[in-house]
């Protein structure tokens, strides 16, 4: 592919990993953000229509939907419609292990690229690693020793946003489109409570998971800002680990990348400075 790629999401955790990567392969790249500070920087904001204009002269484009509201087919929609009459042919879209193609949320952007785009993909991965480094949780490790769930004792397939990046970047590039969806695990699925024990042992210090019930977990992402809806969505996501709807892994990193997921032990071996 000659044309450059635009990634929305672009300075976020993936999407600034999938634009690194892309540039390194060579690739022109546009870098799609709602505060651009930089050349390759465009301005992007899902719910201004004339954010479509970001897509003139781009080939293939990694999506991600905004994470402050659950509406994303209504508000992605009229800008995907526009940007695939602009000659946009390849679409890859990050979605999570939860959502299944037709559900809520991105499943709903899953049915509709699948109806509607001339070259898809749908990334689906597990919860990130990184979650426990620069994401909420990192913050509580820093400062109470603790991390707070909904899950139990549930396990969870963590995968790398590393890795997420590489699968997206072979699915954005590849020769022939995915033309389907891929579920990115890492290579063991773990509860909380193995986390909390591993964590524990690099930093030789205690931390702790506080097992939350799940209106308890939508109180406390509301005081970190969150509308009620989302915080609801994001509590829910626990409930379904809590069941066993995360404990599994997949082959999927390896099968689109040709390397083996990042292990959890590998990752925060690597991010003691962060904790």
């Amino acid at each position: 592919m000659s044309e450059r790629i635009l990634v929305t999401g672009g300075t976020g955790t993936t999407g600034s990993r999938v634009a690194r990567r892309l540039a390194e392969h060579g690739i022109a790249v546009a870098v799609a953000t709602r505060r651009p500070s930089a050349d390759h920087e465009v301005a992007f904001d899902w719910a201004d229509p004339a954010s479509a204009a970001a897509f003139d002269g781009v080939r293939a484009a990694y999506l991600v939907a905004p994470t402050d509201r659950t509406d994303h087919l209504a508000l992605m929609r009229p800008i995907l419609e526009r940007a695939m009459a602009a000659g946009t042919r390849r679409f890859v879209l990050l979605s999570s292990s939860q959502l299944a193609p037709g559900g809520n949320m991105m499943g709903e952007i899953h049915a509709w690229l699948a109806e509607n785009a001339p070259e898809w993909a749908v990334l689906r991965p597990s919860w990130f690693m990184q979650n426990f480094s620069t994401g909420p949780h990192g913050r509580t490790i820093r400062e109470e020793s603790a991390i707070y769930s909904a899950t139990d004792t549930g396990r969870v397939g963590f995968v790398s946003a590393d890795d997420i990046a590489a699968a997206a970047v072979a699915a954005l590039t590849g020769e022939r489109s995915l033309d389907g969806d891929a579920v990115l695990t890492g290579p063991e699925a773990l509860s909380y409570d193995d986390v909390a024990r591993l964590v524990s042992h690099l930093l030789s210090r205690p931390v702790r998971h506080v097992r939350l019930g799940t209106e308890d977990l939508v109180r406390r992402h509301m005081a970190l800002g969150l509308p009620r809806s989302y915080a609801e969505a994001l509590a829910q996501l626990d409930e379904v680990i809590r069941g066993g709807g995360e404990d599994r892994t997949t082959d999927q990193v390896l099968r689109l990348t040709g390397r083996e997921p990042t292990s959890f032990r590998m990752f925060a071996e690597g991010s003691l400075s962060s904790w």
